[in-house]
């Protein structure tokens, strides 16, 4: 199956923190920002489509905008949706290995 415009658009960039890093070899786990109305379902096509892997499980976490100030003024960041998903046993990918 190739990807579609639509897949692109689901998966926003993959998250590259220490703690995602860690589940990469541990849990066989990746983490991505999505889009904001995209459901486990389409995460799950969209991940399947680009990378050609197969997927078990898929997490979505809507994450809430920190309150921030400076000074006087407050404000808030914008908050985001992320999605962790497990690939099947043997299979990875080559989003967040190291260079």
């Amino acid at each position: 199956m190739s990807p579609t415009y639509d897949d692109f658009n689901t998966l926003r960039r993959p998250v590259v923190t220490e703690k995602s890093y860690a589940a990469t070899g541990a849990a066989n786990q990746y983490t991505f920002r999505i889009d904001a109305v995209a459901t486990k379902q389409q995460v799950k096509k969209a991940v399947e489509a680009i990378f050609e892997v197969d997927v078990d499980k898929v997490q979505v976490i809507n994450v809430p905008g920190k309150a921030k100030r400076r000074g006087l003024h407050a404000g808030r960041r914008a908050g985001y949706r992320k999605a962790v998903v497990r690939l099947a046993e043997g299979q990875s990918l080559e989003v967040a290995e190291e260079a």
